[in-house]
């Protein structure tokens, strides 16, 4: 019998190289989107017609990562801050992009608390770059582009 044939499993990708190419998916969905490693840090909005004004704000620059947060500009009335929210690291260097976390105003260990075991940190990743990778093709869907994308005043 082939190789091919009795190890199934190594044709299908694991739990890992999954989120791994979903991380690479959001990098270039974020690029090809708003270009995010051209942009000098500071807030910008892309407002389109008919749809919702997107905020992006580049936190921090350095030589081969970029901090970002993408959100509407809807409040949320417990903290105060947009909803929803994505807090974004992309990686220049391996082409990749990672949703942090996506609640407003909170880190992962206050999601999730201390001490989380590693599988439930994994699910949650899963779940938050699966969120990023729908949000960033609505909003191509919706027409946001660099070029709906200007500094905010």
């Amino acid at each position: 019998m082939s190789a091919v044939l009795d190890n199934r499993n190594s044709l299908l990708p694991g739990r890992f190289e999954f989120l791994m190419g979903l991380y690479a998916e959001n990098y270039h969905r974020l690029t090809r989107l708003f270009a995010p490693q051209q942009l000098a840090p500071g807030h910008y909005v892309s407002e389109v017609d008919d749809g919702l004004d997107v905020h992006l704000h580049v936190q921090e620059c350095h030589p081969y990562t970029l901090e970002l947060e993408l959100t509407y500009g809807f409040v949320d009335a417990h903290t105060g801050l947009r909803a929803p929210s994505a807090q974004l690291r992309m990686y220049t260097d391996a082409h990749v992009a990672e949703a942090l976390h996506c609640h407003p105003g909170r880190h992962l260990w206050q999601v999730l608390g201390p001490f989380t075991p590693a599988h439930t940190v994994f699910q949650h990743r899963l779940r938050m770059n699966g969120f990023l990778s729908r949000w960033l093709e609505y909003l191509v869907e919706q027409g946001h582009s660099t070029g709906t994308l200007r500094p905010e005043a």
